[in-house]
């Protein structure tokens, strides 16, 4: 998040006002769609009340800073794309206590899940704007520095990502391998869903190449981390097992995400 504060253009929040149907098509995937999916599924797999929950959560999760690599690879508006991500972090602050808080109190008080909503408000503001508002500060005042931190950053976010992944993993692969089959299929399903509902969409607009190849990254990768900070927070659900949906989506999330720009790269479009 730090990192995509750095990387913020004005110019970026420019180009969605004269050229908004990626920005709206996306947003709306990816904000009330992609929840409303994950809530579908939920229920088709039958999954146990602590993976529903996690499932839910990375659905309502703003869309992941690596998208922004993604869109680079696969010959997308990389503009858009750090746009996207700034604009689903700053929206989600909002939105995910909606909904985990309506998810909550639907189904949560007979799995014994509660949800502090202002440790959830606080965590969120210490997570994801206060990084985003020093990145900003850092490019502001400080821009060669921005420019060199960047550069590391960048390249660190996805393999720091994965450490997490396998640290998580290595903790809990009894219940992983228990469960991989519903779960997994459940998750993977959910990204396959976005993709290709953001894919739909975009041809419907009559989203150009470039723009539409964004949109189907932004609304099918979402943010991981953001997702397992908050199931395993000891301030919010504080539950290692709902971070496992995360986990799996991550995972997931980049093999379809990299056999998509492969696809593209091989097509030539």
């Amino acid at each position: 998040m730090f990192d995509l504060g750095l990387t913020l253009r004005l110019k970026d929040f420019y180009q969605v006002v004269t050229k908004p149907k990626a920005f709206i098509v996306a947003l709306t995937g990816q904000i009330i769609l992609l929840p409303f999916i994950a809530l579908g599924l939920g229920h088709l797999f039958h999954l146990p009340a602590v993976f529903y929950f996690g499932l839910m959560l990375i659905a309502c999760s703003p869309g992941g800073s690596s998208s922004n690599i993604f869109s680079k690879l696969a010959g997308g508006d990389v503009a858009l794309s750090v746009t996207l991500t700034a604009m689903s972090s700053l929206i989600t602050l909002v939105t995910i206590p909606l909904l985990m808080g309506w998810v909550t109190a639907s189904t949560g008080a007979e799995a014994g899940i509660t949800l502090p909503v202002g440790n959830l408000l606080k965590q969120n503001l210490l997570l994801m704007l206060l990084p985003v508002l020093l990145g900003i500060a850092v490019k502001r005042w400080w821009e060669k520095a921005a420019v060199r931190i960047d550069k590391v950053l960048s390249k660190a976010a996805f393999p720091a990502l994965m450490l997490l992944v396998a640290v998580f993993f290595a903790q809990h692969y009894r219940t992983i391998f228990e469960n991989i089959g519903r779960v997994g299929s459940c998750v993977t399903a959910l990204i396959l869903l976005a993709a290709g509902i953001a894919a739909a969409l975009s041809r419907l607009s009559r989203i150009s190449g470039s723009q539409r190849r964004t949109v189907v990254i932004e609304v099918g990768m979402q943010n991981a981390a953001q997702a397992i900070a908050l199931a395993t927070s000891p301030f919010v659900f504080d539950n290692q097992e709902m971070a496992i949906p995360a986990i799996l989506y991550s995972l997931m999330m980049n093999v379809v995400l990299l056999s998509y720009v492969a696809i593209i790269k091989k097509r030539g479009q």
